[in-house]
């Protein structure tokens, strides 16, 4: 991991773009949509996934409404319809030769879409072109969070403008705390001490009231109601606060020792005091560590190299409770970089092909590639025991991708094969392994690279499906084009 002066994130990017994928796009998806499902279902396709009324009993059960500053955990509702229609779809344009625009951030409520692309956040009602809102912020985008709370707030770090008589050009030390229905920039923090913090290095999260930011050299975290400091821990001498896990606790990876000789600690820290509550130390000789989950404690180790060999399950203790072999590599977690190879924005918490749920973790396989075969699959873990629960299978030329949990049920990502039958969302049942389907759609043409969660951020909130890709580059065969920025897909009423 790299923790020196980045050169300039939003300069020429190194990541090509796909030549063939930026035509102007159709937005008859609907129509499509419609089309497909109704001919899918009078073939009888879809009567091997749905029973009764479509939906599990078990998500039938309404949860215990959050506090406002808990962080969202959305049960989605039985669908009312199958078929898909596209309520967002927004392009980049303008850009100059050769430029690649960063694009960190991407949330969702029941009124807005958001994204963050280098120095503004703009919010999107659906069905509508133009931008409900936009947030100019002090400079580019630094760190995102996956977070948001149960009203709708989150979070990033910014890297302002060099300040008048300063040399802290560069440094990632503005916290911006917003809404995302409105826009409205509720507060603003610096982070005093914060002379080491680049976008390669700063790592931001969110707990129950509580925005944290590490940055190896040093940590902070600050009250969700006012922006004041809780804490902050500056002490590198033996240990360096690499970054945080947030969501229902708040964990801490420490990374203590010299560059030549290094070990990796876990806490699970107090969030409104930063004291320690358990320490699960690792051991020597592991590469990378990833914190995909906090509850229950989920690390991804790269033990000797870079790449996640195993993850580890600790009990509400901190102790110990399962390895699992990500099988020599034939796993992909997708943990890390995402970013042209880079660890830019935050990754501590990112696997992009892995979920989480109370009792199961869901991993998905790399693609096999068989033109007769699954193009992957993914495979339920126990947390406890780490061993294999069920395997479920995609199709030729069709993988599935873990998004989400809904509940108790999986909710995951199954792209079009041939981009004439439709992609779908899919719940899976991991207590029967039964899939029901959840919204079937067409993605427009010039899309297909967002349906990858290696390059796009795929989330599924309040009944929708939105796709954005996190880096944009215009296409060098043609560079006048818009480029495609956001797709979301709605249920039809």
């Amino acid at each position: 991991m790299s923790f020196g002066p980045p050169p300039s994130p939003y300069t020429q990017s190194a990541l090509a773009a796909d030549s063939d994928r930026r035509r102007r796009r159709t937005k008859l998806v609907g129509a499509v949509a419609a089309v497909l499902v109704v001919a899918l279902c009078a073939g009888g396709w879809l009567l091997m996934y749905a029973t009764g009324d479509g939906t599990p009993a078990k998500s039938k059960a309404t949860a215990a409404p959050q506090a406002p500053d808990e962080i969202r955990e959305t049960v989605e509702k039985t669908p009312k319809t199958l078929e898909g229609k596209l309520v967002i779809d927004y392009d980049e344009e303008k850009f100059k030769d050769d430029e690649t625009r960063y694009a960190p951030g991407t949330w969702a409520t029941d009124k807005i879409f958001a994204k963050g692309i280098k120095n503004t956040l703009t919010g999107f009602k659906f069905g509508v072109d133009e931008a409900a809102w936009t947030l100019k912020l002090d400079g580019h985008i630094c760190a995102t969070t996956k977070h948001v709370t149960a009203d709708g707030r989150t979070a990033v770090v910014v890297q302002p403008g060099k300040r008048k008589g300063t040399k802290d050009a560069g440094i990632c030390d503005e916290v911006v705390f917003f809404d995302l229905d409105t826009g409205k920039k509720l507060w603003t923090a610096t982070m005093s001490d914060a002379k080491t913090a680049y976008v390669t290095n700063t790592n931001l999260t969110m707990t129950r009231g509580t925005v944290a930011v590490a940055w190896g050299n040093g940590s902070v975290a600050y009250d969700m109601s006012d922006g004041k400091q809780l804490w902050k821990s500056t002490d590198v001498s033996k240990c360096e606060d690499n970054g945080f896990a947030g969501g229902r606790s708040l964990l801490v990876l420490l990374r203590c020792g010299d560059e030549s000789k290094h070990a990796y600690r876990v806490q699970k820290i107090d969030p409104r005091t930063g004291k320690p509550q358990w320490t699960y130390k690792l051991k020597e000789g592991i590469s990378g560590v990833y914190m995909p989950s906090s509850d229950p404690p989920v690390l991804a180790i790269g033990a000797g190299e870079y790449d996640v060999t195993d993850l580890i399950t600790l009990d509400d203790q901190g102790r110990h409770s399962a390895t699992i072999s990500m099988k020599g590599g034939r796993f992909d977690p997708m943990c890390g970089d995402s970013w042209d190879g880079t660890h830019y924005f935050g990754v501590m918490e990112n696997c992009y092909a892995m979920v989480v749920g109370k009792d199961d973790i869901f991993v998905a396989s790399k693609a096999d590639g068989g033109y007769d075969q699954a193009e992957n699959w993914i495979v339920d873990f126990d947390v406890k025991t780490g061993k294999t629960l069920k395997k479920f299978d995609g199709r030729p030329l069709q993988p599935l991708w873990p998004v989400k949990m809904s509940g108790d049920k999986l909710l995951v990502y199954r792209p079009s094969s041939d981009n004439v039958g439709p992609a779908a969302i899919v719940g899976i049942d991991p207590a029967t392994g039964k899939e029901t389907p959840f919204l079937y759609f067409n993605l427009p043409d010039g899309t297909t690279r967002m349906e990858n969660p290696e390059w796009s951020d795929i989330l599924v909130e309040h009944g929708r499906a939105f796709f954005s890709p996190r880096v944009l580059t215009a296409s060098a065969a043609h560079p006048d084009d818009p480029v495609p920025a956001a797709v979301g897909i709605a249920q039809a009423r």
